[in-house]
């Protein structure tokens, strides 16, 4: 049966029309809309009113009120009476003839819609999700998300209200998930977007938010980086956030307060999608062995993929806007001919990952992959074919270890982890990334790809001078304050001002270099290691208070001033008398 033959016509079309809507957004809505549309197509009765097809498998009061919505602006817009509801009419008519009142048949009780509590996590993450362009195939990774929200919640979205606490605002996000006001895409990197009923009331809140009302709702006091108006925030909980919280604070009073800024005005140049190529840069360390260093780069170029080989500071591999034009970035008083773009990857072969947990090498890697300011890191790991039994048997040892680290870059850092099964694989790999992001910021470079379908790219590229960046400007809160206004915007340095700022030595300050000195200890993290930072600022300080005790006190001094911190964050009596033995004996 075609739809011009349907019974229905005019309902079924509005179905059809929420089922391609609900198709193109991959919502969860789909397989409703597609059992209502079977059903309402195959029904050979003709209906006056909406409400008459409750009778029908798949369509529930929910579609049914929507329909019948949808069928008064018809008859507005076309001058047509609007039927009535049959189910009223039977009721009147048998309550006059029969001389007494009969009471109606309840009617089904109507699905109350969700109102999220004021500047909660669920109000936050709506707004922050709502923020995208309206029923757009736009997502969210959980950084961004978490980034974009903040603004809008009283709760940290990262740090729990108390340090006996591990909720954060975050854990609101089963709620969503579960009412079906957010969908999840993507793995192991999560993705989130509103469903059509998330957006119906992500457009409630955005009214509420420009409402009079609540914008002094959204006045924040500096102190503590929270409304001045909530009762229910503790003194306990505003000294726990505040040093957690201030960033975000900033951040809020950058958009509720445009003209109030700090930080000197940074106006980044916007770079035609058509002057340059995207290309792809190798570390000079990345090789098959010590005999065949070139396997790799050959293996590209037969893909159609031309690397670049040379030493990078940070990372194994990453992708550069190199210019048709040598002398472009001159023009504005730059250096080279090569812009960074917000996508670099660490690769691990499983035995290196191993080798690395174990000597402090791999949170020291980390560190420095999130203070180079790339946005999207993907952390590879290859897996290679163990010969050895005792290499076997090492590796089921490691196996926690490794399962655990791989967790934490996830989940911790939001890093997104890839798998591989062997370096072709890799190599596959790095050629669809190249690829991919051709297309996405410069279609025109990539018309020899398998990938290229758009003709417009589907990501801006802007330059940050260099000489806007400065002790007054510095670079991580620049990046930050220009992505939370324009998150489609990826806003990229040169290459040699990347380099300069992810050098191992020449931009390391004390705080750095202190906390990479306590990341040495086996079992000390990068939280662990800021928590220790955050109670003695120096190492000076450091050891000066390992000065003023005894020996039994020296062990559990760190222990016991840590005691209180979230379990990611405390200090085992074992491990704080591992680091007295470093930093106890120092003096």
């Amino acid at each position: 049966m075609s739809d011009n033959t349907c019974a229905n016509p005019l309902l079924l079309g509005w179905i059809k029309e929420w089922l391609e809507q609900a198709r193109e957004h991959n919502s969860k809505g789909f397989t409703v809309y597609k059992k209502a549309y079977e059903s309402m197509k195959a029904c050979p009765l003709v209906f006056q009113h909406p409400s008459e097809a409750l009778q029908l498998n798949g369509l529930g009061p929910k579609l049914c009120e929507r329909l019948t919505d949808k069928l008064k602006d018809y008859c507005a817009e076309n001058g047509l009476p609007m039927p009535e509801d049959p189910r009223k009419v039977k009721s009147k008519r048998t309550s006059n003839e029969g001389g007494t009142e009969i009471q109606a048949a309840k009617k089904p009780r109507k699905t109350k819609t969700y109102a999220p509590a004021l500047r909660s996590g669920p109000y936050a993450l709506i707004l922050a999700l709502g923020s995208l362009e309206d029923y757009s195939n736009q997502s969210m990774t959980k950084a961004q998300l978490v980034e974009k929200a903040q603004p809008y919640c009283d709760s940290s979205f990262t740090v729990p209200s108390e340090p006996s606490k591990y909720f954060t605002a975050w854990n609101s996000m089963k709620t969503l998930l579960q009412k079906e006001l957010v969908y999840t895409q993507g793995h192991p990197l999560k993705k989130y977007s509103l469903t059509e009923e998330g957006w119906e009331v992500a457009k409630a809140l955005k009214k509420t938010l420009s409402s009079k009302s609540n914008q002094s709702a959204l006045t924040f006091d500096p102190p503590s980086g929270r409304p001045t108006n909530d009762p229910t925030v503790s003194q306990k909980n505003i000294i726990t956030n505040r040093e957690d919280n201030s960033e975000s604070y900033h951040r809020a009073q950058s958009i509720l307060n445009e003209d109030d800024t700090e930080l000197p005005t940074v106006t980044p140049i916007a770079i035609p999608p058509d002057s340059f190529k995207v290309q792809l840069i190798l570390d000079t360390r990345e090789v098959r062995s010590s005999k065949d260093r070139d396997y790799i780069s050959n293996e590209l170029i037969k893909k159609g993929v031309h690397p670049e080989v040379r030493a990078l500071e940070v990372g194994d591999i990453m992708w550069v806007a190199k210019f048709h034009d040598p002398m472009f970035l001159a023009r504005y008083g730059e250096e080279g001919d090569e812009i960074m773009l917000d996508w670099i990857v660490e690769r691990k072969r499983l035995d290196d990952l191993v080798g690395s947990i174990k000597d402090g090498r791999f949170h020291e890697q980390k560190f420095r992959l999130n203070r180079s300011g790339i946005k999207n890191v993907i952390y590879l790991i290859e897996e290679f074919a163990v010969t050895h039994e005792s290499n076997t048997v090492t590796a089921q040892r490691y196996y926690d270890m490794v399962s655990s680290a791989i967790a934490s870059t996830q989940v911790v850092n939001g890093y997104f982890v890839k798998r591989t099964k062997n370096l072709d694989d890799t190599i596959l790999y790095l050629a669809r990334m190249t690829f991919l992001l051709g297309n996405m910021y410069s279609p025109s470079s990539s018309a020899t790809s398998p990938l290229s379908a758009a003709s417009n790219p589907s990501h801006t590229l802007s330059l940050l001078p260099t000489r806007h960046l400065s002790n007054s400007n510095p670079y991580l809160t620049t990046l930050s304050n220009l992505r939370t206004a324009n998150p489609s915007i990826t806003y990229g340095v040169t290459f040699s001002t990347f380099c300069a700022i992810a050098s191992k030595s020449e931009t390391l300050t004390l705080r750095d270099i202190f906390l990479k000195m306590l990341m040495c200890t086996r079992g000390v993290t990068g939280d662990k290691a800021l928590e220790i930072q955050r109670r003695w600022p120096t190492p000076q300080a450091f050891i000066q208070a390992f000065e003023a005790l005894g020996p039994k006190e020296k062990e559990t001094m760190v222990s016991d001033s840590l005691q209180s911190m979230v379990r990611t964050k405390t200090i085992t009596k074992a491990l704080s008398k591992k680091i007295a033995e470093v930093w106890g004996e120092a003096g």
